[in-house]
Formats: structure tokens, sequence, C-alpha cells
């Protein structure tokens, strides 16, 4: 993995440590609303540490694949991921 791991890693912990509060908030029975509202919050954390991911794939292993004239893996690799960001 060619991303900022370090950067993946804290925003990883941070949505973990969202969970736990989520978690906390349902045994809690805490407002429905409220509980989604942190749901968003930790899919976005989770989406900013798939971009960096993904930003980082694009700028290593696809750059890598063209300039080898192997791109077609990569592109299928590519397009399978963003349909699946699209659902």
């Amino acid at each position: 993995m060619q991303a900022d791991k370090a950067k993946v890693n804290r925003l990883l912990k941070t949505a973990r440590g969202q969970i736990d509060g989520i978690l906390k908030m349902i045994e809690e029975d805490r407002y429905c609303i409220d509980i989604s509202n942190q749901l968003m919050a930790t899919q976005a954390i989770l989406n900013k540490a798939n971009k960096e991911v993904i930003s980082a794939h694009m700028k290593t292993c696809v750059k890598e694949a063209i300039t080898q004239n192997k791109c077609d893996e990569k592109i299928d690799e590519l397009i399978a991921v963003i349909d699946k960001l699209s659902k």
C-alpha cells in the first residue's frame, strides 16, 4: 500500500472511536437523528480514508502500469471500484 499510512491509520482510528460512541448511544437509547448524524460522520471519515488509498493507488500502481503498457487490468480495477462507490 502506497497511501500515507499514518493518515489512513489516524482516520480509521477516529472512525473506530466514533463507532464505539455510536454503540454507546444505541445502548443509551439516544435520539435516532443524533445516531444517524454520527453514522454519517463516520461514513465521511471512512470515505476520506478510502479516497486516500485509491488516490495513492492511482498515483503509483496505475501510473506504473501505464508506463509499462499494462494498464488494462488497473483500469478494470478502477472501474469496479467506481461502480461500487456509485451504488
